[in-house]
């Protein structure tokens, strides 16, 4: 039988054929390996939290590591619904990288590389984390407290400068984000660069009983204030059992004592300075909680993300607060000295006084600073 001759140059071009299938297979999975796991030497299988020491934790993440596996375990859940992958990102690796980001400021090489992802994943790992904690804001934040609680805060408020049933201390302060766009001058505060004005309300020890974070910065804090949460959940309470305190900005009520704008006797002083030291808590907390929160403090720029994002981001960062302090760790470990970027604003309020809220706040001054 006669056999039919394959021409030399056929079989070369076939055998490249068949080795550039064959190149092309190891390279696409290489390539798909680098994305999913990133520049570093760590494989997202192969890194375990328990291979490092606690000051890498701490230094690098900013938290130590039992709180690392407390908030794990707070999340796990929501972080595993939203990778349900057959390599997908632990929990674990998730918190840390978004920790890294909030600690930071930023989404650095060198951290990604520690946890062995890119930075894309990073990227996606903070937004997940950043959900997973908003998520959480409702049962973390909020005055829905026991009476023994509630009293042993109103001791606490009591024995920083005697002023009697006050129930928490409020205050807003800006945080720096990139322009939303050209056109939109809303987030464009007083000083003249584009924020989020958030207003917070903290207990004697820190802890945060209300943040709204997601005003926009050209908005008073007496606008604001008007239009919280806050404020309606007072105005709507028949009865109060006690009050919050706020600065000369915001407007004496039944349930919200300020200073007074004009004090004419020593007493007066005297309520003015220890309202002002009482107050002072509510500053704290927010230094605190931008120096630990380096993505807030603007020392890393601002934030680079939409309003709605930075609005979460914030929030997350205020759950994560709260729930660190529940954790026993000091709310004012990381408090930085400086204050708050805050507006000027005046301090006239153009509202009428209520005649109520006047003898109430006097009663305050006559039988406890006379």
């Amino acid at each position: 039988m006669r056999s039919e001759r394959i021409h030399p140059t056929t079989t070369i071009k076939t055998r490249a054929e068949c080795t550039s299938v064959k190149m092309a297979i190891p390279i696409a999975i290489l390539d798909c390996d680098l994305l999913l796991h990133g520049r570093g030497h760590k494989t997202l299988d192969r890194f375990d939290i328990e291979t490092v020491s606690d000051e890498f934790l701490l230094t690098t993440f900013g938290f130590p590591r039992e709180f690392i596996y407390y908030l794990a375990e707070l999340l796990r859940d929501t972080l595993s619904r939203r990778t349900q992958r057959s390599r997908a990102i632990s929990p674990e690796v998730q918190i840390l990288a978004a920790l890294g980001f909030y600690t930071s400021g930023s989404f650095q090489t060198r951290m990604g590389d520690a946890i062995g992802i890119s930075q894309a994943s990073m990227s996606r790992c903070v937004t997940n984390v950043t959900k997973a904690l908003v998520e959480k804001a409702p049962e973390c934040i909020g005055f829905t407290r026991d009476v023994a609680t509630k009293q042993q805060s109103k001791e606490a408020f009591f024995r920083v400068a005697g002023i009697p049933n006050v129930m928490g201390v409020v205050d807003c302060a800006h945080i720096a984000i990139k322009a939303p766009n050209s056109e939109d001058s809303s987030y464009v505060n007083k000083k003249g660069f584009h924020s989020i004005n958030c207003q917070l309300v903290c207990d004697a020890r820190g802890l945060l009983l209300s943040a709204e974070t997601n005003w926009p910065g050209s908005l008073q804090d007496n606008l604001l204030f008007k239009q919280s949460s806050v404020c309606k959940e007072f105005e709507d309470k028949e009865k109060h059992e006690g009050w919050l305190l706020g600065d000369c900005r915001y407007p004496l009520k039944l349930w919200l004592m300020t200073p007074v704008q004009y004090p004419e006797t020593p007493a007066d002083c005297q309520y003015n300075q220890a309202h002002a030291a009482t107050h002072e808590i509510v500053d704290r907390t927010f230094r605190a909680i931008q120096t630990r929160f380096r993505c807030l403090d603007g020392s890393k720029g601002y934030l680079q993300y939409s309003p709605e994002k930075c609005s979460n981001i914030i929030l997350a960062c205020c759950v994560l607060h709260n729930v660190s302090l529940q954790s026993g760790l000091d709310a004012w470990t990381f408090e930085r000295t400086d204050m708050p970027d805050q507006t000027e604003e005046d301090n006239d309020n153009p509202e009428d006084v209520n005649p109520e809220a006047v003898q109430i706040r006097q009663e305050l001054i006559l039988n406890h600073f006379s």
